[in-house]
């Protein structure tokens, strides 16, 4: 559930948890040590992402028509394309592709755009068991979580909570000790699942219109056995991950696994063409390709909210964001938490639900400095913030809602009336000297303002009278 209300008391939850703090400072710094250490040279840095951020651009600028040929080409290697405007048509074309195989079990590589769908918890209704195989995931699913990062879903635990979790819940005979035990432990439940599965999800991190190529990123194999062991394969993807050229990938690549993990390549890299041909021993007899929109046409056509979807979910926003890396994903209680959530939460689901996400900033600019496609986060998320003002003002006047904006219009109004006056400017500035001072903190007016800052200590004299004392203005 999203709301302003929520999103304060889970922040104050989040601040007040020293463990969670811990927690995310030592993950954060070994994050951005390790993003630096691996970008030693800032001209090749600016270079790379300049000529990323014009890959992506140029995606984008081609978007529908490359979409076309994605879908073109891809059938032509013998994946299947379906399009689905919003998360339910999404979730159902899964549903009928699982219930057409009569599916029991699905395991799932990491996917972002599946939280998006919420599609274990859809798939759990229908009886279907969807097992996360990604580690991270796994541990959060088992924990019943959202994740807490976009790369690393469980980096808000640290080993002790994990081995704790694991010997209530997983292996209560073994009580784990260090990473490679836990590690192990889940790798002798995830490789039975594997081989036991009858469909695999995964995501998509690049889709190549030149060839119908599905790219697929990661590091611990899971991905791998997930789109080859299970008969069936269902990727799923946001329509903005197209790109035009195979040529493209390789600077995406790099930017990517460098951003998010500090790593020059990660350990594995699939590109998924088409299903098992007759003369292969491996791999799915039959891969869907699932092109999800859930708003994302109307921020394409937005010239500044269009940037939006430049992003390749590399997370290093996240990692150099001083509110993150201090209140955690969770207190957001969205798919996209940090940054790149304030941006593009608010545009999937609405302002009026999300909005107050885009006013959680402190308009650093960290993360823009550090993003390897050079979103303009910062302009986005003022943006966001005039429109919420503005769809605010247009409330229809009710108690509900209305009131608090129109007494906002008003007091502005007032404000600039004042300021565009001399006279009237100077008589409030006289008023506020003699009876500034003694305004209680819990006046409506000042409550909000106060609950979070000193009050305002206003002068005996103002500058004028200051500077007439001292003989330096005419009378």
């Amino acid at each position: 559930m999203l709301s302003p209300e929520k999103f304060k008391r889970d922040t104050f939850s989040a601040l007040n948890n020293p463990q969670l703090r811990r927690n995310f400072k030592r993950a954060m710094s070994g994050l951005m040590e390790k993003r630096q250490a691996v970008f030693p040279d800032a001209e090749e840095w600016q270079q790379l992402r300049e000529l990323g951020s014009l890959i992506r651009a140029n995606a984008l600028r081609k978007l529908p028509e490359l979409l076309e040929q994605l879908e073109a080409n891809c059938t032509k290697n013998g994946i299947q394309v379906h399009w689905a405007e919003t998360v339910d048509e999404a979730n159902k074309l899964v549903l009928e592709i699982a219930q057409r195989h009569k599916v029991k079990s699905v395991v799932k590589g990491k996917s972002m755009v599946s939280e998006e769908m919420g599609l274990n918890h859809f798939l759990g209704q229908h009886g279907i068991e969807a097992l996360e195989a990604d580690l991270g995931e796994y541990i959060i699913q088992v924990d019943h979580e959202l994740p807490s990062h976009i790369i690393m879903p469980a980096i808000h635990k640290n080993k002790e909570q994990i081995s704790r979790m694991f010997h209530e819940k997983v292996d209560p005979e073994t009580l784990a000790e260090s990473a490679e035990e836990m590690t192990a432990i889940a790798r002798k439940i995830l490789r039975k699942k594997f081989y036991e599965a009858d469909m695999g999800v995964s995501g998509v991190n690049f889709a190549v219109a030149e060839t119908g190529t599905l790219c697929l990123v990661e590091n611990e194999g899971n991905g791998r056995f997930c789109t080859t062991l299970p008969p069936v394969h269902v990727a799923v993807m946001g329509i903005e991950k197209v790109l035009q050229r195979l040529d493209d990938v390789p600077p995406l690549l790099s930017l990517l696994t460098r951003s998010a993990t500090g790593q020059a390549i990660t350990t594995y890299f699939n590109m998924i063409t088409s299903p098992r041909k007759s003369a292969e021993k491996d791999g799915p007899l039959e891969v869907h390709l699932i092109l999800l929109d859930n708003g994302r046409s109307r921020m394409h056509s937005d010239k500044l909210l269009r940037d939006t979807l430049l992003c390749i979910r590399c997370g290093a926003c996240m990692n150099h964001c001083p509110v993150y890396t201090r209140i955690g994903g969770h207190a957001y209680s969205a798919t996209y938490p940090g940054p790149i959530g304030k941006i593009f939460t608010p545009q999937i689901k609405s302002l009026h639900e999300a909005g107050h996400l885009a006013d959680a900033s402190s308009l650093c600019g960290a993360c823009v400095e550090v993003c390897p496609v050079k979103i303009p986060i910062t302009d986005i998320l003022l943006r966001l913030r005039h429109d919420k003002a503005v769809n605010k003002r247009n409330i229809p006047f009710t108690k509900s809602g209305g009131l608090e904006a129109k007494t906002e219009s008003l007091i502005w109004k007032c404000w600039g009336m004042v300021y565009a006056n001399p006279i009237l400017y100077q008589l409030k500035s006289y008023k506020l000297s003699k009876v500034g001072n003694y305004m209680p903190e819990w006046l409506p007016l000042l409550r909000n303002w106060t609950s979070v800052r000193s009050k305002p200590h206003f002068a005996k004299k103002s500058l004028h009278q200051l500077a007439r004392e001292k003989g330096l203005m005419d009378e």
